[in-house]
């Protein structure tokens, strides 16, 4: 079985209190009580022809439905569990995450009941300071934040309660 490959902006901005990463929380029933580790950079798939940045900044786009500009920089491409690789990009910028709108996903809820309901692939998305991403974020994406560090040149934030 061949390794897929999911691509996404990392979007970050600098605050007096230090830097904070946008992140997604999964649309759908699964979903809907978890919140620690359930959070992600806006990602997915890439598709054949596409390159990873295009993917990237397509996923961003039908994820959140909020505009990007700039020129991301590419992060180490990390793995997850599942084997699926992901391939991020830091940007900087600025986003109203009250403002997203995403697109959605058919899904036959409740199981086995016939009906298909239709859900969104993100349902909220917010900032989050680098030490509360990393409770957030799923586990696997967390060395995106490390990344995202060096790339800054800056030190890795106290952890809360360490």
């Amino acid at each position: 079985m061949p390794t897929k490959t999911s691509a996404g902006l990392l979007l970050y901005r600098r605050r007096a209190g230090g830097l904070e990463v946008l992140l997604v929380h999964p649309g759908g029933p699964f979903w809907t009580n978890k919140d620690r580790h359930a959070w992600s950079i806006p990602k997915g798939e890439v598709q054949p022809g596409e390159t990873p940045l295009a993917a990237a900044r397509r996923e961003f786009a039908e994820e959140t439905g909020l505009p990007v500009a700039g020129e991301p920089v590419a992060l180490r491409p990390i793995r997850q569990s599942g084997a699926k690789i992901v391939q991020a990009f830091a940007l900087e910028g600025d986003a109203d995450p009250a403002a997203i709108t995403s697109i959605t996903f058919p899904l036959t809820w409740p199981p086995r009941s016939g009906t298909i309901q239709h859900f969104p692939e993100v349902d909220r998305a917010a900032w989050f300071p680098l030490p509360t991403a990393r409770q957030k974020l799923h586990k696997g994406q967390a060395p995106l934040l490390d990344q995202l560090l060096a790339l800054l040149d800056q030190p890795p934030p106290a952890t809360p309660g360490a």
